[in-house]
This record gives C-alpha cells, sequence and structure tokens, in this order.
C-alpha cells in the first residue's frame, strides 16, 4: 500500500570551516621534560636503557674524560664484563673446584643463600597458616580476612561482613579470625589499637595486669598519659603506673607496618656545596659543584656515524641510520640541558639562602619557585620539574632542593623569615621546656612574639604538629 502525498526529506550535509588552538608538545621535548625531572640514579637506568635499543650512542669508559677518545661501545663493555664474571665464576665455583676446595663450597653456599626476596605480610601469613592444623575451609576464610587489613594491620570489615563475601558461616570465620590472631607479628587482625594492645598483652601472658586493667578499663586516661588520675581511679602508687605503661610502651601499636612496602631510597646529591678556608680567585669562599658520578657520559658512535657515508646504503637505510643519530643528539642534548638548569637554580639558591650556608636553618630566607624561575628566564614549572627529587649537600646535611623554597613572614623590624626558621625556633623552645610544665601553644606564640614574629596560636599549633611534637597535656609528665 502506498501512501500518497507523503514525502520523507532526508538531511543536508554542509561543510564547515572552524579555526582552533591546540597546544601540543614535540616529542624531543616531552623527553627533555623527563629527563630534567629524573633523579640522578633513575636518569641512569633511563640513559642506558637508550643506549641499549639506541646503535648509535655508547657510554663511554670511566675515567675516560675525552668524547671523542674511546671507541669502545657499551655492549663491548658489558660483554668483557660478562665473560670475566663467568671466568671468575669458572675458577670459584665449578663442581671440580668446590669438590677439592672447601672455601670455595662455603662461598657458593654463602653466594646462594644471601640471595633472598622480599616477603609480604600477606605470604608471611599463609606459610604460618598452612603449617598449623586448621582445616581447609578456615585457611582459605583466612585469606579472605588477611586481604581486608590495612597497612597497620587492622582488620577493615566485621567478621559479618567477611562471612558474606567467603560465602562461608560466622562460626568458620570467627574460627579463622582466631588463628589469625595467633599468628606473628602479634596483634593482627583487631578492630583498633585497643583490641590490638590488649590482644598482644593476652599473649604475653599479661592480660590480668595492671597494664592489661589500663587498656581495658580507662583507655581514654591512658591516651592522655594521665598518671595521677589513673593512680586515683585505680589506687596504686603513680610509679606502678609508669611501669605498667613502660609494659604497655614496649607493645607493637601497628604490627602490620613491619611488612610495609619500603619507602626508603638511596639519595644521590645532584649539587655539592663547600665554603674554602681562602677566597678562591675570583673572590668567593663558597663553592658548588655538580656531581656527575651517577650520570652517564654518553657520545655519538664514531663508527656508527662514519656508516652514513657508505654509498651503498639504500634510502631506507640512510633513513633509519639519521633517526637514530637525531634521537641521540637529543637525548645528549636534553641531559646536558638538565645539569646546565639545575646548576643555574642551585647557584642562584646559594645566592639568595647564603645566611643558610653560613649559619644554619635560623637564617633561611623566603623563597619562591617564580622568583627563581623569572631570574634565570624559564616557566614556574620548568623550576618545579628540575628541582623535584633533586638533593643539595651542604655542611650543615644533605637537603632536597624544595627545602630552600618556602614562604615566610616579615617581622615587626622589616626583615624576612622563612616558616622552617619558625619551625626551628618553636622546635627549640619545646627541646628546653619543663617536662613538669610544658609550654602550651599560646605561651610559644607569645614568646616568638618578643622576638618580632608575630604568629597566631593555631599557626603555632599547626607547625607544632607538623614537626611530630603532642599537644601540651600529652608532654607533661608528673615527678615521683
Amino acid at each position: 500500500m502506498h501512501q500518497k502525498g507523503m514525502r520523507m526529506s532526508s538531511p543536508r550535509l554542509a561543510q564547515v570551516q572552524r579555526q582552533s588552538q591546540n597546544q601540543t608538545i614535540a616529542p624531543q621535548m616531552r623527553q627533555a621534560l623527563k629527563i630534567l625531572q629524573l633523579p640522578a640514579l633513575e636518569l641512569r637506568s633511563f640513559a642506558l636503557e637508550e643506549v641499549q635499543t639506541n646503535p648509535a650512542l655508547e657510554e663511554l669508559p670511566s675515567g675516560d674524560m675525552s668524547l671523542e677518545s674511546s671507541s669502545a661501545s657499551a655492549e663491548d663493555t658489558q660483554k668483557a664484563d660478562e665473560a670475566t664474571e663467568r671466568d671468575e665464576w669458572d675458577d670459584d665455583y665449578t663442581p671440580s673446584s668446590t669438590e677439592n676446595n672447601p672455601d670455595a663450597g662455603r662461598k657458593r653456599d654463602f653466594f646462594f643463600d644471601s640471595i633472598t626476596s622480599e616477603t609480604s605480610l600477606q605470604e608471611h601469613l599463609m606459610e604460618q597458616a598452612k603449617m598449623s592444623d586448621a582445616d581447609e575451609h578456615i585457611i582459605n576464610a583466612l585469606e579472605f580476612l588477611i586481604g581486608n587489613l590495612d597497612d597497620r594491620g587492622f582488620l577493615t570489615v566485621t567478621p559479618q561482613m567477611v562471612a558474606e563475601q567467603s560465602k562461608q558461616s560466622i562460626e568458620v570465620i570467627e574460627e579463622a579470625l582466631k588463628l589469625l590472631k595467633s599468628l606473628d607479628p602479634q596483634g593482627l587482625g583487631s578492630r583498633d589499637l585497643q583490641e590490638c594492645l590488649l590482644t598482644q598483652l593476652e599473649l604475653k601472658g599479661e592480660d590480668a595486669s595492671l597494664a592489661g586493667k589500663i587498656l581495658r578499663e580507662h583507655f581514654a586516661l591512658f591516651l592522655r598519659r594521665r598518671i595521677p588520675e589513673l593512680s586515683k581511679e585505680l589506687n596504686v602508687e603513680p610509679n606502678e603506673i609508669e611501669n605498667a605503661l613502660k609494659l604497655i610502651a614496649e607493645l607493637d601499636p601497628a604490627p602490620g607496618r613491619s611488612f610495609a612496602e619500603d619507602t626508603n631510597r638511596v639519595i644521590v646529591p645532584d649539587v655539592k656545596v663547600w665554603k674554602e678556608d681562602g677566597e678562591n680567585k675570583d673572590g668567593d669562599k663558597w663553592q658548588l659543584e655538580m656531581t656527575r658520578d651517577y650520570i652517564p657520559r654518553l657520545q655519538l658512535s664514531p663508527n656508527f656515524k662514519q656508516m652514513l657515508s657508505d654509498k651503498r646504503l639504500s634510502s631506507a637505510e640512510k633513513e633509519f641510520l639519521q633517526e637514530k643519530l637525531k634521537a641521540g643528539r637529543q637525548l645528549l642534548t636534553a641531559i646536558e640541558q638538565r645539569q646546565q638548569t639545575i646548576e643555574r637554580i642551585a647557584r642562584l639558591i646559594l645566592e639568595i639562602q647564603n645566611g643558610f650556608f653560613e649559619h644554619g636553618v635560623e637564617k633561611l630566607k623566603p623563597l619562591t619557585m617564580s622568583q627563581i624561575a623569572e631570574k634565570i628566564g624559564v616557566h614556574e614549572t620548568t623550576v618545579s620539574r628540575a628541582i623535584a627529587n633533586k638533593y643539595i649537600a651542604t655542611p650543615h646535611g644533605v637537603f632536597d632542593f624544595k627545602f630552600f623554597f618556602t614562604p615566610g613572614y616579615t617581622n615587626s623590624e622589616g626583615e624576612t623569615m622563612s616558616n622552617k626558621t619558625v619551625k626551628d625556633k618553636i622546635g627549640t623552645l619545646i627541646g628546653d621546656e619543663d617536662v613538669n610544665k610544658p609550654l602550651s601553644d599560646q605561651a610559644i606564640a607569645e614568646t616568638l612574639k618578643k622576638e618580632n614574629i608575630n604568629i597566631a596560636r593555631r599557626t603555632v599549633a599547626k607547625y607544632r604538629e607538623e614537626l611530630g611534637v603532642l599537644p601540651t597535656h600529652l608532654r607533661r609528665q608528673f615527678q615521683k
């Protein structure tokens, strides 16, 4: 059936021209920014990876200061090192040598015994559980419990929730929880700090002790270390309370953290600053040097560059060689630019923060990244990247570059002062206080005011917390 009088209209297409701006970063610029931000050790790893993938690059042997004096490639050096290691292994660890040489056998055993890998908390607990005589369904339930532990080792969910997750009865979960609390380290699987400490006391056989009574019945007073109140409530001498608190102090408030990821890193200063006994020929007492110990010294391979002159190369082969040479040059340029930028920033810090280098933290001045960026003619984000994870070795210790960038105050005499200087003064005041009558935050603020440092009490409290110092009532100690 056809319907008359109806016409289907098709949409009309039209070309429209729009103009817009999009900011894009060239690949070489992205690489330069990445290299600028990398710490020394990571830069070394990155650069050596580039050497392995780019045949136009090679690393100069250590001790060779000339960029053109050596044609030995990093690959050749690596092969030589591997050959030496094989020879040493064959000399010391072959079956015949270990049979005839007991010392070599002991060296071999020590070598393999020394190869260890980190064990996670989960692996540590499951290994213990498998050695127990618990039923398989309890072991399975234990895995669910372990998966719900936070970094302190506390259980973040209720047994009922675990029962729902694992599709097992609450009785099985309770048995698995008992097993978890019996494993090492002690105190795991607790709901909070109070239960964690009580569990450890129970496993030590001290559950019925004065320490156990304090934790069970007067936990709030314990947290505030109110020895007189505890002595009165429990009708015991203050020295007995102190002995009980010492026993509690031996317990671990966060047993899971002993297996937390190790965030310690090797710190390699990018810059060294020292003071000479007398002025040098330029009249400067303070000296600055870039440390290049971990920065690989690379060069473009002379052999690779020579290959470009081979007339037998096809256009594709020649293009490949040119691309690798270009990438190599960009890497060398980026590394050199990184070093120059860091050095320029370091020299400005030395100039602006000269009081710190001469006298210490009390003379640290306020400094912002925008000030440095303006002086060296770069964007503030470039300074931020350049100082990220970089360190300066000074006569006062090794400091993160960011340590020198800090807001500050202007005192009543018009002098500027870094907030780190203020923190240092607060720490000194607390360190010198009477432990029986510790200073309140308001008292510290009033003391600083006498030194022309006008900050509010809440600012004192903020800085005190950043220093890791307890409030007044927790710092107070009572005379026996």
